[in-house]
């Protein structure tokens, strides 16, 4: 490519054109000045306001990253405090991450959720190898198997299986890339001799810089040496390309929009409380800056590094911040954590001596087991010091607790014999016919049954059905032998409850002396049918009360009624075996009689009161009223007295 075909076309004039070719050298010759500043200024941006190890770690960080096509994915997945979770909350976590995202992109989060299951694994098994121990098993035939432990290995194992897979596939696309990449700094290499026009040239550098941009991850161990060497072959086709100045002005100004824009997002990271959050989208921003742009007029590199520099320290000092006061945290979950073990030695030390007490207990010290874990992280120095101190009080309590089980074991063996005894007695007896003797023998062994304590679960059932069985057995035939001695009550219940159905049901002819008999024939026949069970003696009031409606109904001297109902009761009273039923009868009559005088005494006594008050004053009308109504009421209750007497 001749140097005339590079420059701008002259004015047409023969004679002119070496002058003009002169001109165009000198533009050029400044063009190519300016260039290797701009570079040098784009080598010394890391400049006053951020220290260099700032920078330094954030290029550390892409370069171990680069390889990493799932980088980002890896930072949107949130890192969860395992430490405070459950082992089947860890497990039920593990399986969603395996089958739901990137393989690369969880190796952290895999690595956390591996300790913190073994840790709290390994502890549960010292529990229960140590219950083993305590209920006189062998160590060395312990053995336990955890569908847990099986579930957390099998999703263990489709990690590493999911991540040998992805990392055979990358490590092809990584080589292939690196290949890609030389080739592209050869061609830019090769750009320098290339005879061709400016704009071609450079057309073609814009392309090889955009597939370079595109050509992917690359091994992390040759990630600096290629960066730097394709740097050194863009910074000497600067130096050399006779670039025109339209043309550089446009990529000045492509290049300032773009780190405004970085700037931006920068500025309102530096406003992020997630400080880390924050730095890993900073290193995106300088790899941006970085690998993606090129330089931009001399005038605003100061001002723009300068504010990009100044986001960067603050986002950086925001993060030294946390870090610096996360031992702080550490230090208040390690106060915490002190003070949780404090309370399950207590708990341990409580010398409660039943089970409800120690079930209770149980349940606190696996509370304040969620409580320890779920207490946060506390200073490396300390970690393993705090978790053996809580493990040895974990373990203190449930040997008291082994300890209590076991002599409640040899009580539970105790009550077991006396259970069985209760048994034998039970099923030696159970076939007796002799009632009297046997049937109070059965109420006391069934109390006592109640009184004995707990026996071991293995055998509660099997022995509580033994005895029942044959409890059962004895009171059935007993229930049996009764009902076949009460078969005429049981006939006489049946048949009162026909009587009964029929005087609910009762139709009056509205004839007194005809209906009077009718109803009187129901209560004769009632009377005629005899007893009936002890237990169902409520029918009796049922069929008082329907005689009582039935005689409601007649047109009669509510007196008469009344003394004709009362006869009816005697009748009733009469056919019970026991005279106290008469008795008490006739001790509330005479009460009421006594009641009814000593109104009439108090009514007579407070007429005199209306000595001069006329005989039609409403007051003195109303005493009379009612002295001749309790009266009334007296003589009627002295007719009933008649009638008892009669009936002794």
């Amino acid at each position: 490519m001749s140097e005339k075909d590079n420059l701008p076309e002259a004015d047409g004039k023969t004679e002119d054109a070496s002058k003009d070719i002169e001109t165009s050298k000198e533009e050029v010759k400044q063009e190519i000045v300016d260039e290797k500043e701009n570079l040098e200024a784009s080598k010394t941006e890391k400049a006053d306001n951020v220290k260099e190890d700032i920078v330094d770690e954030i290029e550390e960080s892409n370069a171990e990253e680069s390889e990493d096509d799932g980088v980002k994915d890896r930072h949107d997945i949130e890192l969860k405090d395992y430490h405070s979770m459950s082992m089947d909350d860890i497990v039920s976590e593990f399986s969603r991450l395996v089958k739901h995202e990137k393989v690369q992109a969880i190796k952290a989060h895999v690595d956390g959720i591996k300790k913190e299951f073994s840790d709290k694994f390994n502890h549960f098994l010292e529990e229960k190898k140590e219950e083993f121990v305590n209920d006189g098993g062998n160590e060395v035939d312990f053995y336990y198997s955890s569908p847990l432990k099986k579930r957390f290995n099998d999703i263990y194992k489709e990690y590493r299986d999911k991540r040998t897979s992805h990392y055979k596939n990358i490590e092809q696309n990584l080589k292939e890339n690196l290949k890609n990449r030389l080739s592209i700094i050869d061609e830019i290499k090769g750009l320098l001799n290339v005879e061709e026009s400016i704009n071609s040239t450079y057309k073609h550098f814009k392309e090889l810089q955009e597939n370079w941009r595109n050509a992917g991850p690359i091994p992390r161990n040759d990630y600096r040496d290629v960066w730097n060497n394709y740097h050194h072959h863009v910074e000497n086709f600067y130096d050399f390309l006779h670039l025109n100045r339209d043309l550089r002005d446009l990529d000045f100004k492509h290049n300032l929009e773009k780190k405004m824009k970085i700037i931006e997002q920068a500025e309102e990271l530096a406003k992020e409380d997630d400080s880390n959050r924050a730095f890993r989208e900073l290193q995106v921003l300088h790899k941006m800056w970085k690998e993606e742009l090129g330089p931009v007029a001399k005038e605003h590199r100061d001002e723009i590094w300068e504010r990009f520099s100044a986001a960067t320290k603050t986002i950086h000092e925001k993060r030294q911040y946390y870090f610096a006061h996360l031992d702080e945290i550490y230090e208040q979950n390690l106060v915490k954590k002190n003070e949780i073990i404090e309370k399950i030695n207590l708990v341990s030390n409580d010398d409660s001596s039943n089970h409800s007490a120690w079930q209770k207990k149980i349940k606190m010290v696996e509370a304040l087991r969620e409580e320890f874990f779920k207490a946060g992280k506390v200073p490396i120095k300390v970690n393993e010091a705090t978790w053996k101190k809580f493990k040895e009080s974990v373990r203190a309590f449930n040997r008291r607790k082994n300890n209590f089980y076991k002599s409640l074991k040899k009580n539970q063996y105790e009550n077991l014999q006396k259970k069985l005894d209760l048994i034998k007695i039970a099923e030696d007896n159970k076939d007796s016919d002799d009632f009297k003797t046997v049937t109070p023998l059965m109420k006391k062994i069934q109390s006592e049954w109640k009184s004995i304590g707990h026996v071991p679960r293995k055998d509660s059932d099997k022995i509580w059905k033994q005895f029942k069985g044959a409890c059962n057995h004895y009171f059935d035939k007993l229930h049996a032998e009764r009902k076949a001695e009460n078969k005429e009550e049981e006939e006489a219940l049946e048949k009162k409850n026909a009587i009964l159905e029929k005087l609910k049901n009762i139709k009056l002819s509205g004839k007194q002396d005809k209906d009077l008999e009718l109803i009187k024939s129901h209560v004769e026949e009632w009377k005629q049918v005899g007893r009936v069970p002890n237990h169902k003696r409520f029918i009796e009031g049922k069929f008082n009360k329907a005689i009582e409606a039935a005689y409601g109904k007649l047109d009669m001297d509510k007196k008469d009624i009344e003394l004709i109902k009362f006869d009816n009761k005697l009748e009733v009273l009469s056919s019970h075996q026991n005279s106290d039923h008469l008795d008490n009868e006739r001790s509330y009559i005479r009460k009421k009689i006594e009641e009814f005088k000593s109104e009439i005494n108090q009514l007579e006594n407070n007429l005199q009161f209306f000595s001069n008050v006329k005989d039609d004053n409403p007051l003195v009308k109303e005493v009379h009223a009612n002295i001749e109504k309790h009266k009334e009421n007296l003589q009627l209750w002295k007719d009933k007295l008649k009638k008892i007497k009669a009936h002794y």
